[in-house]
């Protein structure tokens, strides 16, 4: 980007793009921390090709079991293992429980598979509702999902990985690795010569223009806004009304006019657990179920961009597309 010209260089282009404003909303990549492994053998969750890599992964563990195998050595052999106890990991760790249990099942293998979720803080969903996290809690108990918190990832392994947790080290054996544990910061924005924070995050005044480019705005992951609540950073209903903002304020200045300030605010909180039920906190109270999971669709649903996309993914979801694909068989 050639700030100064105005023109941005897009791979596969050989001309230039010039522009009148410049929007940067690139997000964030996976963080795995430097630790020794992750980048190599753990697997990342931020794509579709990601989740199909995964999905693959979970069915060649499948059919690599035998019919007949012993209970642990089926369970054994179907573990799987999580980093990172947000959002992601518990809605991803959830979902991963029901398909493989409806999995052995299909399959007439004996046993149950084995979902660890490995967190380096005190508790999962960190900065939600505490009702909220009640809920998850208690759907992760019942879908038999181990729960390490206060655990910190060593090293990756080939087939598993290593912990450490009140000074003791150990080995868990997994046939998978996710990785939920955090992003940064996209290496597109770090070669950017603007102001950054400490988390290398363009500084944006209140009106999302990008602190010395007026001409310039950042959202989303690479934006560090100062008035936010700390349960809005990092996450997607942030940039939702962000955007709003941007639109707007592009269209002040194309208008003459003063860009205006943002301020955001929590729209509530949805959690999906598992093929069958979710957790949402609506007006302050927090609920689980069947219902709450059609309240999430319906919330996800009101939120897409036009209503041609409304009605396409609405449409998918009340004629079977709620209905995930099974694990083979």
């Amino acid at each position: 980007m050639d700030f100064d010209a105005r023109e941005v260089e897009v791979a596969g282009r050989l001309r230039r793009l010039p522009y009148d404003y410049l929007v940067l909303s690139v997000g964030a990549v996976t963080n795995f921390w430097g630790i020794e492994g992750a980048d190599k053998y753990a697997m990342p969750f931020r794509k579709i090709r990601h989740a199909d890599d995964l999905r693959q992964r979970m069915i060649e563990t499948l059919d690599r079991i035998q019919p007949d195998a012993a209970p642990q050595d089926a369970q054994r052999a179907a573990t799987f293992v999580v980093v990172g106890a947000g959002a992601s990991g518990v809605e991803l760790s959830t979902k991963m429980a029901d398909l493989l249990t409806d999995a052995f099942q299909r399959r007439g293998l004996r046993g149950e598979p084995r979902l660890i979720i490995i967190e380096m803080g005190k508790e999962v969903v960190p900065g939600m509702d505490a009702g909220l996290r009640a809920l998850v809690e208690r759907e992760l108990h019942e879908k038999r999902i181990e729960l390490h918190t206060e655990t910190r990832v060593v090293q990756v392994l080939p087939g598993g990985v290593r912990i450490e947790h009140g000074g003791e080290q150990s080995e868990v054996e997994a046939s998978g690795v996710v990785w939920t544990a955090g992003v940064r910061v996209n290496p597109l924005v770090e070669k950017l010569e603007l102001e950054k924070n400490q988390r290398g995050q363009l500084v944006v005044e209140p009106t999302l223009q990008v602190r010395g480019r007026g001409e310039v705005f950042a959202l989303g992951d690479v934006a560090f806004f100062r008035d936010v609540v700390p349960s809005l950073a990092g996450t997607a209903q942030l940039a939702f009304q962000q955007s709003s903002l941007v639109v707007s304020n592009v269209q002040a200045l194309i208008d003459d006019s003063v860009p205006a300030h943002g301020h955001f605010e929590e729209l509530g909180e949805a959690v999906s657990l598992g093929t069958e039920t979710a957790a949402v906190l609506v007006a302050g109270k927090a609920v689980s179920g069947a219902l709450a999971r059609q309240a999430r669709f319906a919330l996800y649903t009101a939120r897409l961009p036009t209503w041609q996309h409304r009605l396409r993914v609405g449409a998918s979801w009340f004629f079977g597309g709620k209905t995930p694909r099974p694990l083979g068989l």
